[in-house]
């Protein structure tokens, strides 16, 4: 089943994933998805003071401040996930460099395609609010297999945009702190391309939701190969520049300033209190949730 995702209907994609991905994770997984959530699907319960070890996450501010001492707030869980899956459908999702290497935006596709199969596969509910200049579509959350078919449709459907404003993924948080009322697990899938800024709205976001940043990256935007004379364009605004990759020094600095970027984004991921998974445009995708799936649990006993 070799058959591209940009070409598959809705049921084909499925079919694909759950032939190919799935049941693979599910031997991988032994059928515990939950390994992979924690601190999901639960209620407020209670108030009591901070201890030595507790998740920082669930800190209530407020109240701490009021008794001049750290408080947490306790949850019940429940037995429902709802999750939510914010996307990044801006134009810098469908850089590619090969006609063998996928997409940003495929790998999107397959990943909330997995995720959604599995989370409805046991009762839970998925919900999507696709973001392009702006938010642009929202698939409320319900249960099912007809609902990951129309969560496939609806990604597939959305159009690419070929220029565009710089991206801003704050609107795209403070759209879902708005609309977003019940605790959630939400999934953040994007390259994280974006104005600054956002920081504050995704750490507002993480101490109301457990927030889990999807990080696409194709390997090409962070080193250059050595391949002569290029015309580089930016994916968002269009602008255009040659430039010569058979300079040792240029292709350097292009090294350079990406690990800087990289190295800004995980501190932010850092300050805002959620854990990130990366996906590369080269990975497989198995791997890469059932590594997130073992580091979580990792944490989780330390």
């Amino acid at each position: 089943m070799s058959m591209s995702t940009s070409t598959a209907t809705p049921e084909q994609v499925l079919l694909r994933l759950d032939w190919n991905v799935i049941r693979r994770l599910d031997g991988l997984l032994q059928g515990d998805y939950r390994t992979l959530f924690y601190g999901f699907g639960v209620d407020f319960a209670d108030l009591r003071e901070y201890q030595p070890g507790d998740d920082i996450r669930y800190i209530d501010w407020n109240v701490t401040a009021r008794m001049d001492t750290p408080y947490i707030r306790q949850y019940n869980e429940d037995r429902e996930i709802t999750a939510w899956f914010l996307l990044d459908l801006s134009p810098s999702v469908d850089f590619g460099t090969t006609q063998t290497m996928r997409e940003k935006r495929t790998m999107l596709t397959e990943f909330v395609t997995v995720l959604a199969r599995l989370l409805t596969r046991h009762g839970n509910r998925v919900g999507a609010m696709m973001f392009g200049s702006g938010i642009q579509h929202t698939v409320p959350a319900r249960g099912g297999k007809i609902q990951v078919l129309r969560l496939i449709n609806d990604m597939m459907k959305q159009p690419r945009l070929t220029r565009s404003p710089f991206t801003n993924l704050k609107s795209l948080f403070d759209g879902a702190l708005n609309s977003i009322k019940r605790r959630s697990l939400v999934f953040v899938v994007s390259d994280f391309i974006s104005e600054p800024g956002w920081e504050r709205s995704l750490s507002l976001l993480g101490q109301r939701h457990e927030v889990i940043a999807v990080r696409l990256y194709d390997p090409r935007e962070e080193e250059l190969p050595d391949v002569g004379m290029v015309m580089m364009e930016d994916a968002e605004t269009g602008a255009q520049m040659f430039v010569d990759t058979h300079d040792a020094k240029f292709r350097k600095r292009f090294f350079a300033a990406a690990q800087q970027r990289e190295k800004n984004l995980y501190e932010a991921f850092r300050r805002a209190g959620v854990d990130v998974l990366s996906l590369s445009t080269e990975d497989d995708l198995v791997r890469s949730i059932v590594r997130f799936a073992k580091q979580r649990q990792q944490v989780r006993k330390n």
